[in-house]
């Protein structure tokens, strides 16, 4: 089979590499998009036919899980028909996108479960090369105050958006230890980088996402190590609460209630329908206008009704489902946290779920994609699901 041969396992392999480091070190946002079709969708096309049976497979293996997603992206085809939007072409494609990238995950489990985690690793070693890059560029060269809340490089500029990208590194980095002494070191270093980044960013959500998933790692994990993860989190949250407590404060609730409550009145008006795929919209609250609901739930009612939301929570559900199934394996573990975070961060921010790709698809179209690879990580694991927790 192509998908099969080495040249075509390292295309699909740079691929994955770039979507995760790509997001912070491409020079342009255009740049990143054009490595993307290069080295993602191209070979996903290309390699498609050939692995037809992959599909079938994980059709019988997460029917659930690929009916949601199936009705999901109809019915927001769908709601093109209704929609005030200028380009409904480029909304299309956009979708095509969405579906694509999620094709490329049967193909990309075949690299096998321990060479995808260490894609994974070094993505987020690249990322924390980004979050130095960050620090440096925005504190020593631009002369920013420390007090100041960062913003970092390339597409993790936006200091929300951004440090859930590096929140999400941080979650599957500290599921997935490293064996070697010097890659040991190498994997603290990563981890204090991405810590800091997180903590100049000053985004309470990423910090309540991580310091909640990592207080919960001990329900899927279940050794000493994720109760020393869960204690340790647990103190230092109290003594950075007690530090930094009126940076903490400092933004009150940052409009949150009243965008929500504004955001149900919306919802109201277009219940069934919503405003259709692209529709544009904006929250007057408080005084204020915001461009969308900063909750991926709410945004989702608005633009594609309680239907698209029902759908859209369907297929979250259903990849926790898959990823519950494999809680055993090092690799669900690691997947169990990340879509954990992922679902306090939609809480906060986030609202976009059909835009290009971007920061907001590490926390939603990730997690769905990893989680298809599943299929193949538990037929592969010794003794149906028993795999070594560490590389």
């Amino acid at each position: 089979m192509m998908y099969s041969r080495r040249w075509a396992q390292a295309w699909l392999a740079i691929g994955f590499f770039w979507f995760l480091v790509g997001i912070a070190l491409a020079p342009s946002n255009k740049l990143y998009q054009q490595g993307l079709v290069a080295f993602l969708w191209l070979p996903t096309l290309v390699m498609l036919w050939s692995a037809r049976a992959l599909l079938v497979e994980l059709w019988h293996a997460q029917k659930a899980l690929c009916l949601a997603l199936l009705l999901m992206l109809g019915w927001t085809a769908l709601s093109l028909s209704w929609a005030a939007t200028e380009e409904p072409g480029r909304e299309l494609k956009r979708l095509l996108y969405i579906a694509v990238f999620l094709l490329f995950f049967p193909l990309l489990a075949q690299l096998g479960e321990q060479r995808t985690r260490l894609l994974m690793l070094l993505g987020g070693g690249g990322l924390a090369i980004g979050a130095v890059l960050s620090i440096v560029q925005f504190y020593l060269v631009r002369g920013e105050e420390w007090a100041s809340r960062l913003y970092g490089i390339g597409e993790i500029s936006h200091p929300i958006l951004g440090s859930y990208v590096v929140g999400a590194a941080i979650v599957w980095m500290i599921h997935w230890p490293v064996k070697q002494r010097l890659m040991q070191l190498l994997w603290g270093v990563a981890l204090l980088c991405l810590g800091a980044f997180v903590l100049l960013c000053q985004s309470r959500g990423a910090a309540l996402g991580l310091l909640i998933t990592m207080l919960a790692m001990p329900l899927w994990c279940r050794d000493r190590r994720s109760w020393v993860i869960a204690a340790t989190a647990l103190v230092g949250a109290a003594i950075g609460f007690v530090l930094l407590y009126s940076l903490v404060m400092y933004r009150g609730a940052s409009y949150r209630p009243e965008i929500f409550e504004v955001s149900l009145q919306m919802i109201g008006e277009h219940p069934w329908t919503g405003l259709g795929l692209g529709s544009f919209y904006s929250i007057s609250a408080a005084g204020m206008q915001f461009d969308h609901t900063h909750n991926m739930f709410t945004h989702i009612a608005i633009e594609l009704g309680i239907p698209g939301m029902l759908l859209w929570l369907a297929v979250w559900l259903c990849s926790l489902r898959e990823i519950w199934k494999a809680r055993d394996t090092a690799f669900g573990k690691g997947l169990m946290g990340l879509w954990l975070f992922s679902t306090l961060a939609m809480q906060f921010d986030a609202a976009s779920l059909t835009g290009t790709p971007r920061a907001e698809w590490f926390i939603s179209w990730l997690p769905v994609g990893l989680a298809t690879v599943l299929v193949w990580v538990r037929a592969r694991a010794p003794g149906c699901d028993k795999i070594s927790g560490s590389i």
